[in-house]
């Protein structure tokens, strides 16, 4: 199996997850920004993650990518359960964490962005979006002082997180996101999760930009 995905992607990192954590042999192919063609050739449309099954055929998705993951052998990771309240934590503070990790994704060292055309083409792309990429940047600070009291709440409901369920697959995204604006501050049990899930997936954790 192939899967096509941008690196700083937190969508993607859906996909990457459920295939690691199945242990499944795949190769990670990566989308060039501002390349419409090659998704738009597998699926109609300019998205990712994409995933190349065995028999030639793909899938768009990243919950797709890892429900169909996790049928194709067994024992099965997930049951169908999650935990409410980090899906609600998560929730909360999805719109501040993509204010602040947008900017500075733009300005990473990911290799969807290798070349000055590619990543001309995700700043538009994400100034269409977002608007004036320099305003979000001058409202961090604020922002990021939210986001730390976030996060020593989300430290209590890690205490109480009992193994892998579909919450996993919305937390580890964001958090893995976070790492790339510096000041962001995980309390101990967030930054132990993020270790953990970035060591089983190889997912890396991001630097601050």
């Amino acid at each position: 199996m192939k899967l096509y995905i941008y690196d700083h992607c937190p969508f993607c990192v859906k996909a990457r997850m459920g295939l690691a954590l199945k242990k499944l042999p795949f190769e990670l192919e990566i989308l060039m920004e501002g390349d419409a063609e090659t998704p738009t050739r597998m699926v109609g449309k300019k998205i990712a993650p994409i995933l190349q099954k065995d028999d030639g055929s793909y899938m768009p998705e990243s919950m797709d990518i890892v429900h169909y993951a996790d049928q194709l052998k067994a024992p099965r990771l997930l049951d169908g359960s999650t935990d409410e309240a980090i899906e609600a934590w998560v929730k909360s503070v999805w719109r501040i964490t993509i204010r602040l990790a947008v900017p500075r994704f733009v300005e990473g060292d990911f290799p969807e962005l290798a070349t000055t055309e590619a990543r001309e083409a995700f700043r538009a792309r994400e100034i269409r979006a977002f608007g004036d990429l320099d305003a979000l940047i001058e409202q961090s600070p604020e922002w990021i002082a939210d986001i730390n009291h976030q996060l020593q709440a989300l430290e209590a409901l890690l205490a109480a997180h009992k193994g892998l369920n579909l919450a996993d697959f919305s937390l580890f995204p964001v958090l893995r996101s976070l790492t790339i604006v510096e000041g962001v501050k995980f309390g101990p049990l967030a930054q132990a999760y993020a270790e953990h899930f970035s060591a089983k997936t190889g997912v890396a954790l991001l630097d601050p930009a």
